[in-house]
């Protein structure tokens, strides 16, 4: 059976976690440490009520962080009371996948995808010049769950990264970076291909990805290796903190 959006939010959230969790009322406030919105955005747990968001905003303000609240599928209620406090949707994701066998089908050329833990510095390097720099590479390594980093090349040079995690069956691959001369070549297929193989090998039955809903190339990409949306999050981020 196809993973629903409730598992792939707890796919994510172990193979990509925050630093620290803790539990305030009906809310599970995530100190990211600057890994992004991802692991910085609080999630509702229960049902809160409007004295529940002032509390939750004292709480992130505390952490150094922006008053941010990630919206599920089932979030509907929160959503307008966010809307109705000022809060602006921010980068409205979705939640791809398939199963393995579906991409596990023809495995990349010779030399040209490679699997490694931990990240080599090539890898680091061609995070560092998409945006994913060390407070994400942390993520990475903090992930507590079977995980392996992704590498390719392509014309006798360096052509991308990616990091892969696995839960509950499912491998999530996050941090998929092809060098911008290595585009538009069949790279991000190769190291998506990899990553069901590895992930295969390693007891996994589907694989996800979490994509921006502006991305429109990598929708594409992604649908076109027949991934399916499994359902969608975005955030609300505080107008005072945009």
């Amino acid at each position: 059976m196809m993973p629903d959006a409730r598992i792939l939010y707890d796919v994510a959230d172990t193979t990509w976690p925050a630093a620290t969790e803790a539990r305030l009322g009906p809310w599970l406030i995530r100190d990211g440490q600057g890994g992004g919105q991802r692991v910085s955005a609080t999630v509702a747990v229960d049902t809160p009520t409007a004295d529940d968001i002032a509390a939750a905003e004292v709480e992130m303000q505390a952490l150094n962080q922006y008053r941010l609240f990630q919206i599920r599928d089932y979030d509907a209620e929160l959503d307008q009371m966010l809307a109705e406090r000022g809060y602006q949707i921010v980068d409205p994701v979705n939640l791809l996948v398939a199963d393995i066998n579906d991409i596990a089908t023809a495995f990349p050329p010779p030399v040209t995808a490679f699997q490694v833990w931990e990240p080599l510095a090539i890898q680091i390097d061609i995070w560092a010049a998409g945006g994913i720099g060390p407070a994400r590479l942390d993520v990475m390594r903090r992930a507590d769950c079977v995980k392996t980093a992704l590498l390719g090349r392509l014309n006798d040079s360096p052509a991308g990264a990616g990091y892969v995690g696995i839960h509950q069956g499912v491998a999530m691959v996050h941090a998929l970076e092809v060098v911008p001369t290595q585009r538009r070549q069949g790279m991000a297929q190769y190291l998506m291909r990899l990553a069901a193989f590895w992930a295969r090998d390693n007891g996994a039955s589907h694989i996800a990805v979490l994509c921006t809903q502006a991305n429109t190339a990598a929708n594409a990409l992604y649908q076109g290796l027949g991934m399916t949306l499994a359902g969608q999050y975005h955030y609300r981020k505080h107008g005072g903190d945009l």
